[in-house]
């Protein structure tokens, strides 16, 4: 019998190198779960101005990712990944040292434009290391990666928190500035495929009616997938009178199923076309999320958690290859730039969409919502353009730091 991992090891040693970055990153991320928290304990901000602060954040991340991109295009992703990673630390480091409101302010927006470009050079990098068929693998191993460091960084931001705020922004700084270390100590060995992958940018995204559509079909989904962070919290606890712990278990099986089998789901389902994962995971997402109507108490809700999970599995990995194999490789920087600014719209937009919904129409309207969303995705996935034939056969030129290709 076939082992379900057995795949990832034809994957580029590069590839481990770059999830190993990204695991370091992530495993210090435990200042923004934290930092209402911080503000309105540690600065007395009131809970209104701390998210206020949260929200200058979520706007400064949106502009964040376009720029990232094109940087990446520009000067090359290892360069982007270095500077985010080392200017972020550094600014996590100072945090603690501001009190005054303008000042953290201003260190927010910092921190937001220095960390969140790190996502549209990653994944653009990620999209150098492999082949088109394996993209879904890649990415779905970097999900690992993050997922892994999410299931602890959090946590240990949670007991930090108890002997000393600051003592969260340290951590996370330093874990930064260490990632940024790993990077520039393996830059050499980054390998790409792609034959000079970083000349001058075309600025094509923008004008991309592939990756429009996409995004323009993606986008549904994302707003009802961002209910996690809200309205499920209310409705969970509120509506069906389960306890705080109750909803940290339901992550906890969201985090479980990511980690032990979301890359062997995408290795059985690298060969599939586009339009069928895309439009499977956007209905696994719908039908889950929308499956919280029918809900009575823990069990039942966690079901929809496993269906929408999967969705998630599916969903995600294939929708970044897919931004990858569209993308001209000189500018798939912008590419997935614009990419994960519809992750921040999103984002932004989503928790307080689904919160008001569930406050003045209740959580059947949410929940029965989130599925017509869910079906709206599914039906334009099954129309997104096939992306074109990449070449296979071209040597791996060596990504040096400076980002070019020799």
């Amino acid at each position: 019998m076939t082992h379900p991992w057995r795949g990832l090891g034809r994957l580029p040693r590069s590839v481990w190198i770059l999830s190993s970055v990204t695991l370091i990153n992530r495993l210090g991320t435990m200042a923004l779960p934290f930092l209402v928290l911080y503000l309105t304990r540690s600065r007395g901000f009131s809970a209104g101005r701390a998210g206020f602060v949260l929200t200058i954040y979520g706007l400064t991340a949106l502009a964040a990712g376009p720029v990232g991109g094109r940087l990446a295009d520009r000067i090359g992703a290892v360069r982007v990944l270095q500077g985010s990673l080392f200017l972020s630390g550094l600014v996590l480091l100072i945090y603690p040292l501001a009190s005054s409101p303008a000042v953290i302010l201003g260190l927010t927006m910092a921190w937001a434009f220095t960390n969140e470009a790190f996502r549209p050079a990653n994944l653009a990098m990620f999209s150098e290391l492999v082949r088109p068929e394996q993209r879904r693998t890649a990415f779905a191993l970097a999900r690992l990666a993050v997922n892994l460091g999410m299931s602890v960084g959090p946590a240990a931001g949670g007991f930090l928190a108890m002997v000393s705020f600051p003592a969260i922004f340290v951590a996370d700084g330093a874990t930064s500035i260490l990632a940024g270390i790993v990077l520039t100590l393996s830059a050499g060995r980054l390998r790409s495929v792609e034959a000079a992958p970083h000349a001058t940018a075309t600025g094509r995204a923008h004008a991309d009616r592939r990756l429009l559509y996409f995004l323009a079909a993606l986008l549904p989904i994302l707003l009802v997938f961002f209910q996690h962070e809200a309205a499920m919290a209310v409705f969970v606890v509120r509506d069906l009178g389960l306890a705080e712990a109750s909803f940290g278990v339901l992550f906890t099986i969201n985090t479980l199923l990511n980690i032990f089998l979301e890359v062997p789901l995408n290795l059985r389902t690298a060969a599939w076309p586009y339009r069928r994962t895309l439009a499977l995971g956007a209905f696994l997402m719908g039908a889950g999320f929308g499956g919280m109507a029918l809900a009575t108490g823990f069990r039942s809700v966690a079901l929809t958690v496993v269906l929408w999970t999967f969705g998630e599995m599916v969903l995600l990995p294939a929708s970044s290859g897919y931004v990858a194999d569209i993308a001209p490789a000189r500018s798939r920087g912008a590419y997935m730039g614009l990419y994960t600014m519809s992750f921040s719209a999103a984002f932004a937009l989503g928790p307080w969409i689904g919160t008001t919904m569930l406050d003045r129409n209740g959580p059947t309207v949410v929940w029965e919502a989130s599925f017509l969303l869910g079906c709206l995705s599914t039906a334009m996935m099954t129309r997104v353009a096939p992306p074109p034939v990449h070449a296979r056969d071209e040597p791996p030129p060596l990504v040096v730091p400076s980002g070019e290709a020799v």
